[in-house]
């Protein structure tokens, strides 16, 4: 059953997971990879900076345009369109003759990563419950530690780059033809029975969806969540290893279970979703991450930081997919699509924005700041969080766009 009640339709429920899965498979394929592309474009390795500015810029850009744009173009035809521009985008990277060349396709790539990104969420907030919301984005992670292993094994057996990109971008096409084939379906989502009262209000323009208070806090909930995530594992293993005096084999394998933690924990909150209220666990969770982060910011052995980062992984599990899921509670049916892709863009710039600020921060002030760090952004995930629940407004109010005084 769909989070309104409705009978969901499996054949869109099965292509949803195939979907997120494909949705991480090329975040996991350019860190394996770069290595042997750099050489082989013959540019110097630090450059792969240049290559992530033309991806994020186009994510950002697709995943804003994506919310605005749904009702018109329909989810379906949204997905097949964005399916079939990635697939494009990977067989460019691997055909690239020039690194000029590879920029181009990154741009292309970022345009249907964001599209993609916020079309899937915006779908799945309105169509699925709760435990089909924390299971799609867990197989989200599959895809993304799946990426490497493609690449690994293209690189090992194949000995080249390009036979992983060729792969992923297969694999994308055939996604982009059966968005098509069930374009119908993916029409026929469910409609909150509070969204037909604002529906009777006519046509919400794209101003009354930013006037909304509780939109932007939204965004900044979701983009301080990411820069929590991401600046967690991107320096995990350098607070363990130069900060705790962790060996690097034993660094490795606790950055491992941190990401490993996050997955686990959506599978398991994906079994226990109709125990608890969604609002409640996402209040929970972030309750977690912030202890998470007092312990890796207490001076002390490496395994109590090891185990701070994996209980900030296990308790984020719910935080992005509920807090998506709960989107439309926040802001209206009715603004919903536009909400979630706005926060599509913020996840973007959260995750790479905020930790690139921590990385300056550990340079000037040592390894041993990225324990305060985590637990200042916890505590701006609490007050972004609160502002985003507190600011809700009435039906009537979530439809002109006007706040309630």
């Amino acid at each position: 059953m769909s989070s309104t009640g409705t009978p969901i339709r499996l054949s869109v429920l099965a292509l949803s997971y195939f979907a997120f899965i494909s949705l991480g498979l090329p975040d996991g394929l350019l860190g394996v990879a770069w290595p042997s592309m750099s050489a082989d474009l013959d540019v110097p390795r630090e450059t792969i900076g240049l290559l992530l500015i033309p991806s994020t810029c186009g994510y950002l850009i697709s995943s804003v345009t994506a919310g605005f744009v749904l009702s018109k173009l329909g989810v379906g035809r949204l997905l097949a369109g964005s399916t079939a521009l990635a697939s494009l985008a990977l067989f460019g990277y691997a055909v690239s003759p020039a690194f000029a060349f590879t920029m181009a396709a990154a741009l292309f790539a970022g345009f249907a990563g964001g599209a993609i990104d916020a079309g899937l969420n915006a779908y799945a907030a309105s169509a699925f419950g709760p435990r089909h919301m924390n299971w799609l984005h867990a197989f989200f992670g599959l895809g993304v530690a799946m990426g490497p292993l493609i690449m690994t094994a293209s690189i090992q057996y194949g000995d080249a780059w390009r036979p992983g990109y060729l792969v992923v971008a297969s694999g994308q096409a055939v996604l982009a033809v059966a968005f098509v084939l069930t374009a119908r379906q993916w029409a026929q989502r469910p409609v909150p029975e509070h969204a037909a009262h604002e529906a009777q209000a006519g046509p919400i323009r794209a101003r009354d969806t930013l006037k909304l208070p509780a939109v932007w806090f939204s965004v900044l909930t979701i983009a301080v969540y990411v820069a929590l995530e991401v600046g967690a594992g991107l320096f995990a293993y350098q607070l363990l290893t130069e900060g705790r005096g962790m060996s690097d084999a034993v660094a490795g394998v606790c950055v491992s279970l941190y990401w490993g933690s996050l997955f686990v924990g959506r599978v398991l909150q994906g079994f226990a979703a109709h125990r608890f209220l969604p609002g409640q666990t996402v209040v929970w969770s972030i309750g977690g991450m912030a202890a998470g982060a007092v312990l890796v910011a207490i001076p002390g052995p490496g395994w109590l930081a090891a185990f701070g980062f994996m209980v900030i992984g296990f308790a984020a599990a719910a935080v992005f997919p509920l807090f998506t899921l709960l989107t439309a509670e926040r802001v209206g049916a009715a603004h919903a699509d536009r909400t979630i892709g706005l926060q599509m863009a913020g996840a973007g710039l959260g995750g790479s924005i905020i930790p690139a600020i921590i990385g300056v921060v550990l340079g000037t002030w040592g390894v041993n700041a990225l324990g305060l760090s985590l637990v200042v952004l916890a505590a701006a995930l609490i007050v972004a969080y609160l502002a985003a629940t507190r600011t809700r407004h009435s039906p009537a109010e979530r439809v002109t766009g006007i706040a309630g005084t």
